[in-house]
């Protein structure tokens, strides 16, 4: 038995191929794999020695030979095939171990040369994989180091197993398109197109998932990289997450993110906030965001921009949470947190990979678009009513207008003092999602005059003004660019309003 092993990334391959020569295998390798196994005291032969052929072209050619895709193709159950590597003195390689040039890494290094990304694109491994993942039923093929344990366990008892042999073959064409695909992007990106005639896609799944949005649905987790995004989440306690539970993750992670480091806490229901807002630390930025909407809390998703103490932990203790989302927990406060079995208490920074496009999928297609940028800065803003708003109402309008961001649309959120108190979300008019938003705060008791709107979309009637100002609303923000601005502003300055346009619209659909 012959195996070809040539790796980028090292890890387990040693005791994988000593527990190979120790059953007599051949070992061929190239490069600093051969070293690294010559070094542990392991016999190697060089592919150089095996096809006659010396490398070439700074090592650009040095598997691409007959003797090896020969050795890898030909089929042991057609005699034709044999008797024509036998003719030309091919013997056949039996195993192959190949992980690729790391050029996801490689591209993703800052100030990269492009000619050095190009350098890690890998041709000799995708093609000694395909052929070998081909020839399965004859030929191991290992493209993910956790499976050599299963291989070696194969090997040693001297048998055979055709369903892992192609289970292995199935994972090296899914690798090599991801592969491929990552090279693709890189190269869209090289001349600046955000979407190329062909879309790759890749992505890699990180867990199984009990079932979908509902039981009878079946689903699975898949990141674009090990380790990144919602993947990086380290989990600390309570059951395994669910489908819903990583959507309302998402929702809670992007209606904090644009308060950076400053304290905030978002409570999410169904992926949209029941409840935001900012303070001195996390419990109170928790009590004012419960505050909201303590009713529609109960079997939330609850995320912090800063780490969570153990007062902030007592306090949630007594609500019943699915999830929780921190940068950091304090070591007593997973204890009391993790008391809760069914709590889900995750920990670290889900941060977007750098160009990362939003997708997504409808029937037999794909959308993709930019992901959305961060709200804008009231220096961008433009003030529009006769009344300029006071330096509270500026703060608030702010908090606003950073709060509906992350709110379903249609969407109006109230605010006061750095604090949601009253979100109408995914109504089918503005005019509806004002009056939910005011029937929400003054149902549970928040008083709604003196408080700041924020629409994410304009006003297309003065209806939606009027209805504002009935509840005692003193300051709006909101995109503008509606054919009746006019009616609103003056519907705004009939009311002693303060209203500023953002020239920006944030629809969440």
């Amino acid at each position: 038995m012959r195996a070809l092993l040539s790796v980028s990334d090292k890890s387990g391959l040693l005791p994988f191929a000593q527990g190979l020569a120790a059953k007599g295998v051949e070992l061929v390798s190239t490069g600093g794999t051969a070293r690294m196994l010559r070094d542990a005291g392991l016999v190697v032969k060089d592919v150089s020695e095996l096809t006659g052929f010396p490398e070439m072209l700074d090592g650009r050619v040095k598997t691409l030979h007959p003797v090896v895709h020969g050795g890898l193709l030909a089929r042991r159950d057609l005699p034709e095939h044999m008797e024509a590597i036998k003719a030309h003195d091919i013997g056949t390689i039996d195993l192959v171990v190949v992980n690729l040039y790391p050029f996801r890494e490689t591209a993703a290094k800052p100030g990269v040369h492009p000619e050095e990304v190009i350098e890690n694109i890998d041709i000799g491994g995708p093609s000694m994989l395909r052929s070998a993942a081909k020839n399965f039923t004859s030929v191991w093929v290992i493209v993910d180091p956790s499976d050599y344990s299963k291989v070696l366990d194969v090997v040693n008892a001297g048998g055979d197993d055709q369903p892992l042999r192609k289970l292995l073959a199935e994972k090296v064409y899914a690798h090599t398109s991801g592969y491929d695909a990552a090279i693709a992007q890189w190269f869209a990106q090289q001349r600046g197109e955000p979407f190329p005639d062909r879309y790759p896609l890749a992505f890699e799944k990180q867990q199984a998932l009990r079932y979908g949005e509902n039981p009878q649905q079946r689903a699975a987790f898949y990141v674009e990289k090990p380790g990144t995004g919602l993947g990086a989440l380290v989990q600390k306690g309570g059951k395994e997450l669910s489908f819903n539970n990583l959507l309302d993750l998402e929702g809670s992670l992007l209606a904090i993110e644009p308060f950076g480091d400053q304290p905030a806490c978002a409570i999410i229901k169904h992926t949209t906030p029941c409840g935001l807002a900012t303070g001195t630390n996390a419990l109170d930025a928790y009590k004012k965001a419960l505050a909201c909407d303590p009713v529609s809390a109960f079997g939330s998703v609850i995320a912090f921009s800063v780490p969570v103490d153990v007062a902030a932990a007592e306090a949630i203790s007594s609500l019943f949470v699915e999830c929780i989302v921190a940068p950091k927990f304090a070591e007593e406060a997973v204890e009391i947190l993790v008391r809760k079995k069914n709590l889900r208490v995750l920990e670290g920074k889900a941060s977007w990979p750098a160009g990362t496009m939003d997708l997504k999928r409808v029937r037999g297609g794909l959308l993709v678009q930019d992901r959305a940028p961060a709200p804008s800065e009231p220096a961008q803003w433009q003030v529009v009513s006769s009344r300029q708003p006071t330096s509270q109402e500026q703060r608030d309008l702010l908090f606003a207008w950073k709060s509906v961001a992350s709110v379903k649309s249609n969407a109006i959120v109230l605010v006061r003092d750095g604090a949601t108190i009253g979100i109408g979300a995914g109504q089918m008019s503005r005019v509806d999602a004002s009056f939910v938003a005011v029937h929400k705060a003054t149902t549970l008791g928040h008083a709604t005059t003196g408080s700041a709107l924020g629409s994410d979309a304009f006003f297309p009637f003065r209806d939606g003004i009027d209805q504002a100002a009935a509840a005692g609303v003193t300051a709006i923000v909101q995109p503008g660019g509606s054919v009746r601005d006019a009616e609103v502003i003056a519907a705004a300055n009939e009311h002693g309003i303060a209203m500023v346009f953002t020239g920006e619209r944030l629809f969440r659909h």
